[in-house]
């Protein structure tokens, strides 16, 4: 009994001496942004910048000269590609895609990011029998990609160490 008292007392003293620490977010170099879209990837990443403190992101009818930053996201498209099938012709495997392509300027059209395009893809089987679960997995990979997006997104811009 002492032992495992003696455990459980130590062991948060092993993980603070090991470096650990929650992922939190980056410090930013700006505290205003634009984002120039209403998709669901940047719909997802103005709620988590939202939730940065002391960061203002502007509605999406904001004015540029209002922001430090802009967020231009010219594409984000979401593929399905057959990439198996068996000897009579029918679907057994989907890849599912999204790629999108941003670029951070400030207002005054200086470049911070040039237009870079992000992928990210998954891989799913298929089965004609189970379809309706299967839309459903595709639904939940599909989100799956798109907060690894933000997650992406999220890091590049704290990279940004001056404007």
């Amino acid at each position: 009994m002492m032992r495992r008292r003696l455990l459980l007392a130590v062991a948060p003293a092993v993980l603070a001496g090991c470096g650990f620490e929650l992922r939190r977010a980056p410090d930013f170099a700006f505290k205003s942004i634009l984002i120039t879209s209403g998709s669901a990837v940047s719909t997802d990443l103005r709620r988590n910048l939202s939730s940065v403190p002391e960061m203002q992101v502007l509605p999406l009818s904001g004015r540029p000269d209002q922001a430090q930053v802009i967020l231009d996201v010219p594409e984000e498209r979401r593929e399905r590609v057959v990439v198996g099938v068996n000897a009579s012709g029918q679907v057994r495997e989907l890849q599912l895609r999204i790629r999108m392509k941003f670029k951070l300027r400030t207002p005054q059209g200086k470049e911070l990011i040039p237009e870079t395009e992000l992928l990210q893809q998954r891989d799913i089987s298929f089965n004609e029998t189970a379809v309706l679960a299967k839309e459903a997995e595709e639904g939940l990979l599909y989100r799956d990609m798109q907060n690894d997006l933000v997650q992406q997104l999220m890091r590049r811009l704290g990279a940004i160490k001056s404007l």
